[in-house]
């Protein structure tokens, strides 16, 4: 039998900040998910609705044969800055480090290798960073590592919700803990008066197609553009319904004490100047960070939306240089939207000037309704 104790020292000296155990039985919840899939809930992500998904997310034992124990981990990482600069734009703070990604793998190899030491033979197991179709707030939840808020997060009540989980599926049995039962959100509504665009839903649940977090890093095409100005000056992700919550206003992590400090590579940058990014610079300078998951494309088009919110007249010369050469019509699209935000002679001629040569049926009709807008 694997000494639980030992075994939860471990997983801390490994840099994890909680960690529990939990069988791989069935979510409780499943008929929530369930329901939200039904619903249409998760917006364009088809991938969480296939069948090979539903059947793992019912069954987390099938991920590995034999699998008797399932250890849910988190580490933490730093709180986003009360009140950042708005000319740089707003990066949620899980994202401002290295990718949990690359991360997580190494020390949950290193775990399981402790593990297979103290049974003194080998063990079958999986390691997953939100790699797998698996309902992990659930599951953690389930390990004791706290309980699901109403903004959809998992919230501990000794750091709040700026963590990270991942998840090491075992084929031994340890004693699993109990579950985290209370529901310490009370009658505080916080985060769902928070959200700029009302998404999160009362069975805590998000409808994924109006989160900002889904629009900005998930969403491949483009943003609506009724939801356009509630994106603010976010350029990736979002925190509002978590820097809202009374739980993280207790809670103080120190970049120092976890394995996410701030990446120099991602300090704030002017907004104007990230739409001269080309392709070969995004990668290098956004590899191995979260940001890589939006692509150039994604990236930037969240950046026109943030400076055409900012409307400021400075940045007319820099949205009209993407909106004449940039080769992604996803990006002039929201180029043309942005320069419409700004009430300038320069923004229009640039979208005059640009409707003349533009190719694309829909850049040309975003740049027409932009147009309108000086009508």
């Amino acid at each position: 039998m694997i000494d639980k104790t030992a075994l939860k020292a471990e997983a801390f000296r490994l840099g994890f900040w909680l960690c529990g155990v939990t069988t791989p039985d069935p979510p409780p919840h499943l008929d929530t998910y369930h329901a939200w899939i039904n619903a249409g809930r998760h917006a364009d992500m088809a991938y969480l609705a296939s069948p090979r998904a539903l059947t793992a997310r019912a069954s987390p034992a099938s991920l590995l044969p034999g699998c008797q124990t399932i250890l849910a981990l988190a580490a933490p990482y730093p709180a986003p800055l009360s009140h950042p600069s708005k000319d740089n734009g707003r990066i949620a703070a899980y994202a401002q480090s290295s990718d949990y990604h690359n991360v997580f793998p190494p020390r949950l190899e290193a775990l399981a290798a402790w593990i297979a030491r103290q049974a003194g033979q080998p063990i079958q197991w999986r390691s997953f960073t939100d790699t797998a179709p698996i309902l992990e707030k659930e599951l953690a939840q389930r390990a004791g590592l706290g309980w699901i808020g109403k903004n959809t997060n998992l919230i501990n009540p000794q750091i709040g919700s700026y963590f990270l989980l991942a998840e090491l599926f075992l084929d031994r049995v340890i004693e699993p803990d109990p579950p985290f039962t209370a529901d310490r959100c009370g009658t505080c509504t916080r985060c769902i008066e928070a959200c700029p665009t009302g998404c999160i839903l009362s069975d805590r649940t998000l409808d994924a197609a109006r989160c900002l977090s889904y629009l900005t890093i998930e969403n491949k095409g483009p943003i609506p553009p009724d939801l356009r100005p509630q994106i603010g000056t976010r350029i990736f992700g979002c925190d509002l319904c978590q820097q809202v919550c009374p739980w993280n206003q207790k809670a103080s992590i120190q970049p120092e004490q976890t394995l996410f400090p701030p990446l120099e590579s991602l300090a704030p940058r002017r907004l104007a100047a990230e739409m001269q990014l080309d392709d070969a610079a995004f990668r290098e300078r956004f590899r191995h960070t979260p940001l890589l998951r939006a692509k150039r494309r994604g990236y930037l088009r969240n950046v026109a939306v943030a400076l055409g919110n900012l409307a400021q007249p400075e940045t007319v010369p820099a949205l009209a240089a993407s909106l004449r050469r940039d080769p992604e019509p996803l990006i002039r699209a929201h180029a043309a939207w942005a320069l419409g935000q700004i009430p300038q002679p320069e923004a229009r001629t640039a979208l005059q000037s640009a409707l003349q040569s533009e190719p694309d049926p829909v850049v040309q009709s975003e740049i027409q309704q932009a147009l309108n807008n000086f009508s």
